[in-house]
């Protein structure tokens, strides 16, 4: 998104102050180029994209948060004041340590059943729900630091359904040198959604933006629609510099799962934003069938390269 506005400003600028020779002209043409290009990659994210018919009535609805509260914000009752007012059915907490476990103890007669993941290493994850597992699973697909959480319930209505909440590491200075791990373990996920054959959702911090290469493996290896086409960019991540903001944090779908809301909530003292969906599950549904993108051959290849990278890295990684 940053990068479409500094090309419109410098095309602006190119035209207004620059002797339009073929040097200029050259020049004008790859930014035009480049603006088209970018344009196309954020249309499917602006509302103007599809509108969405409202399939939900009469369904139960499923409310689940998920927030990215940063290991080291202590704003402990901030999060559990916004959670009150929220009134979700399930969190889901990202970077949770063992202070906050114990801080959102309080919670738990409301949210009494839990999955939770205390680590130290910003990896942590609690997931608190007030209805019932049916079964709950921790998986660590690359690396045994980097756990998800794969949860499933069922609904009022008698409706089966699996929540994935995921965390990889970023590709940055400070975490990982490459993104191999975070690519690798989000296919991997991807693949286990695609085994599972139940109604499934997918949120959590994705540490990528919704229109990168791998997001798109993402989507066409689980068989999921994201989210967030058609609704808006949605941006979650910073929170606290406005002109550095993107979509990090991500929701992907089934075609059977049917979002009410999608939408970015009130800052918690993270540098993330929470993000919220709303949704009901209609098994005999199959109207957004046709938004499920199919895996191409040369895509298929690429993601088992990409998986094998991500656990090789962390196998290096263990014996550097």
């Amino acid at each position: 998104m940053q990068l479409l506005i500094l090309q419109v400003v410098a095309s602006i600028g190119l035209f207004v102050f620059s002797e339009k020779s073929i040097g200029f002209w050259v020049v004008a043409l790859i930014q035009i180029g480049l603006i088209v290009y970018h344009s196309y990659l954020l249309a499917r994210f602006t509302k103007f994209y599809k509108s969405h018919k409202n399939e939900t009535e009469g369904l139960t609805e499923i409310k689940v948060i998920s927030t990215n509260i940063y290991q080291f914000n202590q704003e402990f009752n901030r999060f559990k004041d916004f959670i009150r007012k929220e009134k979700p059915d399930i969190f889901l907490t990202i970077e949770s340590n063992k202070d906050w476990e114990l801080a959102m103890r309080e919670m738990e007669a409301d949210y009494p059943y839990t999955e939770k993941i205390t680590l130290e290493n910003t990896y942590g994850m609690h997931l608190y729900a007030k209805m019932p597992f049916q079964k709950v699973t921790t998986h660590y697909f690359v690396s045994e630091d980097l756990p998800s959480i794969e949860a499933h319930f069922k609904t009022e209505d008698g409706e089966d359904f699996v929540l994935f909440c995921v965390h990889p590491p970023p590709p940055s200075p400070t975490e990982e040198d490459t993104s191999k791990e975070r690519d690798g373990d989000l296919l991997c996920i991807a693949k286990r959604t695609k085994e599972i054959n139940k109604p499934t959702l997918v949120i959590g911090d994705f540490n990528t933006v919704a229109w990168s290469k791998i997001s798109e493996l993402f989507r066409k290896n689980s068989g999921l629609i994201d989210g967030r086409m058609g609704r808006g960019i949605l941006a979650s991540y910073h929170a606290k510099y406005w002109f550095f903001r993107a979509p990090l944090d991500l929701v992907f779908h089934c075609p059977t799962i049917f979002l009410k809301e999608l939408s970015v909530l009130e800052h918690v003292g993270s540098d993330h934003f929470p993000i919220c969906c709303v949704f009901s599950i209609d098994s005999s549904n199959h109207n957004q069938k046709e938004e499920v993108e199919k895996l191409e051959k040369e895509e298929k290849e690429e993601t088992k390269e990409l998986i094998a990278e991500g656990k090789k890295e962390n196998s290096d990684n263990r014996t550097a």
